[in-house]
């Protein structure tokens, strides 16, 4: 099959330009970590974007609990910095300067999450322990794929953890046992054009994970034949073209390939808009089916990419058998697809 797997060492893969080398300004790498207390409607967002170009990084820890957050700092907890020194990268470990550690016990299997806020408040400490393969990932962001230059290598990888520990929200203390996607990019230049791509309605990254039998992912937006919000507005959009860009499924320890990918919002929160109950439908290369329900318990947005919309939150999936499991759910759209949804708002609130 076409789907193919990372070695453990691009877990380090962080290079700073060598001396005489211009990168393009946008080149980013980054380190994504997640975790919820679904019991608690608590999501946590972890992340580290770095800028090599200008030797500096953005990122920190967001905690977010409910579905009301409608501004970064409606969260429970937010130490997000835009502009920080260039992380310290001491063999496997990397920490920024507001604190957030990743210390790569095993590359490619295995990571401890820690983080304390300076006023001893609120803390992570999470041990995760990879259940999926540690798998080659397609481009996320839409107009990555023609702005990297393939000559620095660039590359991906996205992988399924057990996520066990502990997180400590303004004294509140929460034991973690979850599973939770992890993901990173390396040598990826995203230049966060509006008009660097073709403009698309919001894409959807929805990974899941009933147990080490049954993991799912894909990226997608939502078909014109499910009646969607963007009806009307996208019409440059082919009704004969996959709405995936990347999917796979992990099932019995056999990894697939995803060939057809239909998500059906069902309905979309009344402020935040990113969907907030879907189905989603899935096809395997050999005719397999698979088919997941999905509703959000929190929700907020985050302020990784300030120019585009871009939305995480802690979703309760439900197999065709019965079985549950919760997981992030993230989506991220630019200006064009934020007017449809404004002028959707307002003519709900007219009516």
């Amino acid at each position: 099959m076409s789907m193919q797997t990372q070695p453990p060492e691009t877990d380090l893969i962080v290079p700073l330009p060598g001396e005489g080398e211009q990168w393009d300004p946008w080149t980013i790498h980054t380190h994504y970590f997640g975790a919820s207390v679904p019991e608690a409607e608590l999501g946590v967002f972890t992340y580290i974007r770095y800028m090599p170009a200008f030797a500096s990084c953005q990122g920190g820890v967001c905690i977010f609990r409910g579905l009301d957050n409608f501004e970064p700092i409606d969260m429970e907890f937010l130490d997000y910095k835009i502009t920080m020194p260039w992380p310290k990268v001491d063999g496997n470990v990397i920490e920024t300067e507001n604190g957030l550690r990743i210390e790569f016990l095993e590359p490619g299997k295995r990571a401890r999450i820690t983080y304390e806020s300076a006023d001893g408040k609120t803390s992570l400490d999470l041990d995760q322990e990879a259940v999926s393969p540690l798998l080659m990932r397609g481009h996320i962001v839409p107009g990555e794929e023609t702005q990297t230059d393939p000559s620095q290598t660039p590359g991906g990888s996205e992988q399924f953890m057990h996520a066990t520990g502990n997180i400590t929200v303004r004294g509140e203390s929460h034991d973690v046992d979850c599973f939770a996607p992890r993901d990173r990019s390396w040598r990826q230049v995203r230049s966060e054009a509006q008009g660097g791509a073709v403009p698309i309605p919001a894409v959807g990254w929805s990974p899941m994970c009933f147990g080490e039998d049954l993991i799912f992912n894909q990226i997608s937006f939502e078909p014109a034949d499910t009646d969607p919000a963007w009806a009307g507005h996208f019409d440059h959009i082919p009704a004969d073209k996959p709405t995936h860009h990347f999917a796979w499924i992990y099932t019995d320890g056999e990894l697939r390939e995803i060939t057809r990918v239909r998500r059906n919002v069902l309905e979309y929160h009344p402020r935040l808009h990113m969907s907030q109950r879907q189905e989603v439908e899935a096809e395997d290369a050999d005719g397999n089916t698979y088919s997941f329900r999905g509703e959000a318990i929190a929700m907020a947005g985050l302020p990784a990419w300030p120019n585009a919309a871009f939305r995480d939150s802690v979703y309760r999936w439900e197999s065709e058998d019965g079985r549950v499991t919760h997981a992030t759910y993230q989506e991220l759209w630019a200006d064009a697809y934020q007017r449809v949804m404004n002028e959707r708002s307002r003519a709900a609130a007219g009516a």
